[in-house]
């Protein structure tokens, strides 16, 4: 895991940092295109080449999985992840089978799935969500103990709502609206350091659960 940060980092790193992996995405789904320069002003032929995904298509997998995965929240591996509980290399074989024996997507597509979101475990949970009590259960210990204003506490609980609709949050979205939108300047005006520090632990720890040990 990504060691966590002593200082916040500044915008303009964020920004870089978050327009590169957008950069590298794009990148990755771009169509390789041919053309046949024998007619100079001929029409260009299109060629998907085996192996590669494009990105309307991989848009697709990812709706029918979050369609699936959802109709199977049930399932032990999937409730473990809703729940914030550790997986085991057992629980991402399972996921992967099922994947797989739904005819949702190919071997192509899950493999893509597993590298942009650094391991299968964090795309599923992506997919389904992180169950509401588990994300509040998560922040407990950071709130236990404080006095927290109404910024403070409404901050919170945005984290809470991203970590129920998308399962994992990325320390430098609390940089960016709707977070900014309470606070200019992210969590920096609002908690201290050793508070900030505290939330990127959490959210380390967070996705750290959906990664086989």
């Amino acid at each position: 895991m990504t060691p966590i940060p002593t200082k916040v980092p500044s915008m303009e790193k964020i920004r870089k940092r978050l327009r590169d992996i957008i950069y590298l995405i794009d990148k990755l789904g771009r169509k390789i295109i041919y053309t046949d320069f024998e007619d100079a002003i001929g029409e260009s032929t299109e060629i998907t080449m085996p192996g590669f995904t494009s990105a309307g298509d991989f848009e697709k997998f990812k709706a029918k999985a979050r369609a699936f995965l959802r109709d199977h929240q049930n399932h032990a591996s999937i409730r473990k992840l809703r729940m914030n509980e550790a997986l085991t290399p057992d629980d991402l074989t399972e996921l992967e089978r099922l994947l797989a024996e739904s005819g949702i997507g190919d071997a192509n597509e899950i493999s893509r799935a597993k590298s942009e979101s650094h391991g299968l475990g964090v795309f599923v949970r992506s997919l389904v969500g992180l169950d509401r009590e588990a994300a509040k259960k998560a922040l407990g210990n950071f709130l236990t103990g404080k006095t927290m204003n109404a910024n403070q506490i409404e901050f919170v609980n945005m984290i809470v709502d991203h970590l129920t609709e998308h399962g994992v949050m990325d320390a430098a979205l609390l940089y960016e609206s709707p977070f900014t939108d309470i606070t200019p300047k992210g969590p920096d005006s609002i908690f201290t350091p050793v508070q900030i520090n505290e939330i990127f632990m959490i959210l380390n720890e967070i996705q750290s659960r959906a990664l086989a040990a």
